[in-house]
């Protein structure tokens, strides 16, 4: 057999997400943190157990997980849920907007570094919707609180990929890639208008499609099928296929009438890409980096969290919300995970030379993780709305 060292990867990988998944219900640590942790273990830096050439399909998997990514955050921009939603929305947009623009300012004022700066601006905005509500169910959570936190975590991504699409654009330009500033909004329209037109051109025949070829249920194959070819088309035309397929989750979301069943498809088959994903993400960490990240992690690490703070806050007093919203809403959206990852990948692959950005990304993925849950089970016990009071 030619690929019997990569069949033997895929396999050893896979069971080891299910160990960390087993494993990390049982000791309360999210199974991301392990298979990153694992996955650095394995690395050329350490115990150096995986031969180099056996990752040498990392981009395709990074591809293939992040399109799927795209297309369920779609999901999420549903027109049904969101005119139910007018305060989640508020409280979301200001909160990704207030981290943004916090991060911004402190990465820029301690680096000078203004591709990093934007790039790790929109990486900040992301969070672990799944963490989030795992604790809100542990803790059985009930009150205005948890009402907003939940609706706010199951949009809050959305609004930061469309961000992180837009600032990419900005990011590669200053970093050298456009000479004007015609070009580089010339750029940013074709990349970001692009990308949008031809996730809604693949999404209408998807939305009539869906339901059709099989009444009531979607087969995988149409679900996956659409969804490679929009993230395939992306990368042939030059225009970012993150936003491609969540456009295309969107349109899907709001003009087919069984919208629900696609993405339960993907969410069907997306663990073992998560799991490959997460591992050779942590198998990728340059460890010789780390001891030089140290005051710059603390200050992406104390932005993040001041910017959650205030833009909970803000949101709250813009969206009217109840006070105990406005105290503990920014804290309870500190979890961190895979998008926040994902973007960081699709923003190396694009700006290699940005180098400090995954490991950084990394380990303060692997602390929110860690920390995240537990401050968020924190706030909803101040707000009175646990069971344990």
């Amino acid at each position: 057999m030619q690929h019997t060292h990569d069949l033997l990867l895929l396999g050893i990988i896979m069971l080891l997400g299910l160990g960390a998944h087993t494993l990390g219900g049982k000791v309360h640590v999210p199974r991301v943190t392990l298979l990153l942790l694992l996955g650095a273990l394995a690395g050329p830096a350490l115990f150096d157990v995986i031969p180099l050439q056996a990752t040498g399909s990392f981009e395709l998997i990074t591809e293939l997980t992040l399109a799927m990514v795209g297309f369920l955050l779609g999901e999420r921009m549903s027109l049904r849920d969101l005119r139910e939603g007018r305060e989640a929305i508020v409280l979301s947009l200001t909160v990704t907007l207030v981290t943004a623009l916090v991060m911004f300012l402190a990465v820029w004022a301690f680096t000078g570094n203004l591709p990093a700066a934007l790039l790790l601006a929109a990486i900040a905005t992301a969070t672990d919707p799944a963490a989030t509500l795992d604790v809100i169910r542990e803790a059985g959570a009930k009150g205005p609180l948890t009402r907003v936190v939940t609706q706010v975590v199951a949009i809050d991504d959305a609004w930061g990929a469309i961000l992180f699409s837009i600032l990419l654009v900005f990011a590669e330009l200053v970093a050298g890639n456009g000479n004007s500033i015609s070009d580089l909004v010339a750029h940013g329209v074709t990349d970001v208008l692009g990308a949008m037109i031809l996730g809604a051109a693949i999404g209408w025949p998807m939305a009539w499609l869906t339901g059709r070829l099989k009444p009531g249920e979607p087969m995988l194959l149409e679900a996956a099928g659409f969804v490679f070819l929009a993230a395939g088309l992306a990368g042939y035309l030059g225009v970012s296929y993150l936003l491609t397929c969540m456009t295309l989750g969107v349109v899907v979301a709001n003009r087919a009438h069984h919208h629900v069943r696609p993405f339960r498809s993907i969410e069907g088959v997306i663990d073992p890409f998560f799991a490959l994903f997460f591992f050779l993400a942590g198998y990728s960490l340059d460890w010789a980096l780390l001891p030089t990240l140290g005051l710059l992690g603390l200050v992406y690490l104390l932005a993040r969290v001041a910017g959650r703070l205030a833009g909970g806050y803000l949101g709250g007093v813009f969206a009217r919300s109840e006070p105990v919203v406005r105290r503990y809403a920014g804290a309870c959206m500190l979890p961190q995970a895979g998008v926040a990852l994902g973007l960081a990948l699709v923003a190396t692959e694009r700006l290699p030379e940005l180098t400090l950005l995954l490991p950084l990304v990394i380990g303060a993925t692997v602390i929110f993780e860690l920390a995240g849950p537990a401050i968020t089970a924190w706030q909803l016990r101040l707000a009175g709305e646990t069971r344990k009071r």
